[in-house]
């Protein structure tokens, strides 16, 4: 009789494929935001503003207590974009 290993937050499978589906919505999304941002002639600072809290929103909705990783991995990027495209310092 083998002994089955017992692993800590092991997920199961649905769960996992669930979470591969947010994650690769959230990265769409994220793509959409900044093409939006930066393709767009007619958008104005606030409302370049708005997409990117509302992204946030919908990170947070999809994972919730994950505002730290939102804001170590896309919220530098969206900054960037938007002081490249607004010229702010």
């Amino acid at each position: 009789m083998a002994i089955q290993p017992v692993v800590m937050g092991a997920q199961q499978p649905l769960e996992v494929e669930q979470e591969a589906k947010n994650i690769r919505r959230l990265q769409m999304m994220i793509s959409m935001v900044m093409s939006v941002i930066s393709q767009d002639p007619n958008l104005t600072i606030e409302e370049a503003s708005e997409l990117a809290a509302g992204a946030k929103r919908a990170a947070l909705a999809m994972f919730p207590d994950k505002e730290l990783a939102f804001d170590l991995l896309y919220k530098p990027r969206i900054q960037r974009l938007m002081n490249e495209r607004f010229r702010l310092q």
